[in-house]
């Protein structure tokens, strides 16, 4: 079960025999973190709904799209992630099924925070062009851009799959991982080949908006100084996004070193891989953005005493 992406997730199941306790145990404790972090992120996008004046923001809508794609994403590794541990294996056209959603939530992320970069960028350096860039109409075409370009680097495997692979393949069971099903030569190689590219493009555009903007910053711009450590938390959270292609070989060295702990290995880095970067992003704009801040803890802590004055929010560079 590659737990969301290509290589992300671990490349084999972990045959240690197992307790019912033991197994039950880990189940909620991921179906626990999964689900208060989906509870925080439908705030968000409960909040977003809520008011007009951040529907008209092209860093609210992209923020938004980043948090649905994290839901997403979240959801489908979770459910890969308990399947693999209560059947081990399953049929290949489900596994399709499941495998494709969080491959495509998962490439999405470094491209929406490389457009969010972008935004920035224009937001700090180029404010009077503003408005005549980023306007919602641009964004929704952004993000459409983005699911696009993720499409593309998946569906080409369904199709060589279906090519290569006898109709009996889709109906036998195996152990859920892109690798298991997409396990063609020339998937393998257009995968490695679409994440590099994917990966230099996304930090070419962070390094030149972080560089730009931090000599903006210079100017003693308080915009330009919060806009530089957003883009900083973006590139820590491409990095987490990077520790699913190393997953599987972190995983043999780990397992080498403590063989006996190969069960508490397999959930331990599920959890910082896969769960724990769906945090960052609530983090990012739902504490640290005053403007949504006001807002996203009332209804996040069911205290709705809403203030007919928020349209007199002032929307500044994050």
């Amino acid at each position: 079960m590659n737990f969301t992406l290509g290589n992300s997730n671990l490349t084999g199941p972990v045959n240690n025999p197992d307790t019912l306790i033991s197994v039950v145990g880990r189940i909620v404790i991921v179906v626990v973190l999964g689900t208060s972090i989906n509870y925080i992120n439908a705030t968000m996008v409960h909040t977003f709904n809520k008011y007009q004046i951040f529907k008209m923001n092209t860093r609210y809508i992209l923020f938004i799209h980043l948090v649905y794609n994290d839901m997403i994403q979240l959801t489908t590794s979770i459910s890969l992630y308990i399947f693999a541990t209560i059947f081990n294996t399953i049929y290949v056209s489900f596994c399709v099924l499941l495998i494709i959603p969080a491959i495509l939530t998962t490439l999405n992320t470094p491209l929406n925070l490389a457009f969010m970069a972008a935004e920035c960028y224009i937001a700090v350096c180029i404010p009077l062009r503003y408005n005549y860039i980023c306007t919602v109409r641009r964004t929704y075409i952004v993000i459409a851009v983005i699911w696009a370009m993720s499409s593309l680097s998946v569906l080409p495997d369904v199709f060589i799959l279906l090519a290569t692979e006898p109709l009996q393949f889709l109906n036998s069971r195996v152990f859920c991982s892109r690798d298991n099903v997409f396990k063609s030569t020339y998937s393998l190689k257009k995968r490695d080949a679409s994440h590099i590219l994917c990966l230099v493009v996304v930090w070419l555009t962070l390094f030149y908006t972080y560089i730009r903007i931090m000599f903006a910053a210079k100017a003693a711009n308080a915009d330009a100084k919060k806009a530089r450590n957003t883009l900083l938390l973006h590139g820590f959270q491409v990095l987490l996004c990077m520790m699913v292609y190393v997953q599987p070989m972190l995983f043999q060295v780990l397992t080498n070193l403590f063989p006996e702990g190969q069960r508490y290995i397999y959930i331990v880095m599920f959890i910082i891989i896969q769960i724990f970067p769906r945090l960052v992003s609530p983090l990012v704009y739902g504490l640290r953005d005053k403007s949504f801040r006001k807002s996203f803890t009332r209804y996040l802590l069911c205290t709705v005493t809403i203030n007919n004055s928020l349209k007199t929010i002032n929307i500044t560079p994050s």
